[in-house]
């Protein structure tokens, strides 16, 4: 499958208001300005609660803004409806979290093969992919194995395998080595850092974690659902 091109991001004075109007409202992000070009690994540093996730979930197109845009490229993508927004994110982003979120009555492959077929490719081509894509992350041979065989490593790699089931140009990871060791979280990193590199994509992290972080030339730090710094390594 032809991977799909990494898009240009741009938020624009983007807010997030939880319960706008009523007296328990959150204001998770104020008024947001980012551009993130094509195949940057960008790191989202900051306390609990100051607006990294939201700030996930509106770039990965999971949730829309209150006030401002989101662009792809150019193209106004933040508030448009849901149906259009699901589209864009089976055929161009790949989600990783931090729990996982395998399905426990599921193998590894049938795991990876669940966005191919929310993508209706055909079973045969589902097969070979998830197969291969299982080997690529270091699972060759446990295509079978259900989650509760695997250690959290190995489910998190089954993970990674399947963000990457239909050739995103755009890794999202919300603190995805919170769940590990220390040895599995090494792993996973370098894992992270050749799948990306061989797709040439753009990987937006999300962590407290300065051994993740340190994976990213370029990190924003947040503060209040305000970014209150943005350094790009030399």
């Amino acid at each position: 499958m032809i991977p799909s091109p990494a898009p240009t991001i741009a938020l624009e004075a983007a807010t997030r208001t939880y319960d706008p109007g009523g007296p328990d409202q959150v204001r998770a992000l104020r008024g947001v300005d980012l551009t993130i070009p094509p195949g940057e690994v960008l790191s989202v540093e900051g306390p609990s609660g100051c607006g990294k996730t939201t700030l996930l979930n509106l770039i990965g197109l999971i949730d829309r803004p209150t006030s401002g845009e989101v662009r792809w490229d150019g193209v106004p993508v933040g508030s448009r409806g849901e149906r259009d927004r699901a589209r864009l994110r089976l055929e161009r982003v790949g989600f990783i979290f931090q729990r996982f979120y395998l399905l426990p009555t599921l193998t590894a492959r049938e795991n990876v093969e669940l966005p191919m077929r929310a993508a209706r490719v055909p079973p045969t081509e589902r097969n070979r992919r998830a197969s291969g894509l299982l080997e690529e992350v270091g699972l060759s041979g446990r295509e079978r194995a259900y989650p509760h065989q695997l250690s959290g490593g190995e489910e998190q790699r089954v993970a990674i395998a399947r963000a990457l089931a239909n050739s995103p140009g755009l890794l999202l990871a919300d603190e995805p080595t919170g769940e590990l060791d220390t040895a599995s979280t090494d792993a996973i990193l370098d894992l992270l850092q050749r799948v990306r590199q061989s797709r040439s994509a753009t990987l937006v992290l999300v962590t407290h974690n300065p051994v993740v972080s340190r994976i990213a030339r370029r990190h924003l730090t947040m503060r209040d659902g305000a970014i209150v710094g943005d350094v790009t390594e030399a």
